[in-house]
């Protein structure tokens, strides 16, 4: 069979597309797409890099302030941790020149190494008061946090407020009670 000259062209140019159709689709597609995961599971892996370094640097900032802390006021006791945060608590608010009318324990849980006492306070006082009291608990060298607050105005237009503030501290217990301590920041 002899082919003419357009027809040899025609063959060549079919063979041609169909050798490239068959690399494309047996290596170039396949690396292509090898190529593609690669590259998200590498955006992935960077990005959980990426947070396990901003974790360490979080933990060698608060390992100072966890050592105060645990040097200035982590308690063993329960009934101890409660005490101090009850007296701190009447304390700061004497201070600002707020007027205590609920200081209460709340709720103990006891499901985490570290196990939380919560408290809840209300009363009144102008806003420099209270903002003076959530500036003591903010600083204080012994274990607390403010967990929920809420303000209003007793008469509209005054600088009259009532509050309410939940706050927490741990407290931590003994080693008889608890698994040992090595998620614990400054711990190893």
């Amino acid at each position: 069979m002899v082919l003419s000259k357009r027809e040899k062209y025609a063959l060549i140019g079919t063979l041609t597309a169909v050798a490239l159709l068959a690399v494309d689709r047996i290596a170039f597609s396949p690396l292509m797409e090898r190529r593609s995961q690669t590259q998200t599971t590498h955006e992935a892996l960077v990005s959980e890099l990426s947070q396990a370094h901003a974790l360490m640097a979080r933990r060698q900032q608060l390992a100072p302030k966890w050592q105060q802390m645990v040097q200035a006021g982590m308690v063993s006791d329960p009934a101890e941790a409660e005490s101090r945060i009850l007296h701190a608590i009447g304390d700061w608010a004497q201070e600002a020149g707020i007027s205590l009318s609920l200081l209460k324990p709340d709720r103990l849980t006891e499901k985490s190494r570290l196990p939380e006492i919560a408290f809840q306070a209300s009363g009144v006082g102008n806003l420099r008061a209270i903002a003076r009291l959530l500036w003591r608990v903010q600083t204080a060298a012994i274990p607390i946090k403010v967990t929920e607050m809420q303000v209003g105005a007793r008469k509209e237009g005054e600088d009259n407020l009532t509050f309410q503030i939940r706050v927490s501290t741990v407290y931590s217990p003994p080693p008889s009670s608890a698994a040992a301590g090595s998620d614990v920041p400054g711990r190893s």
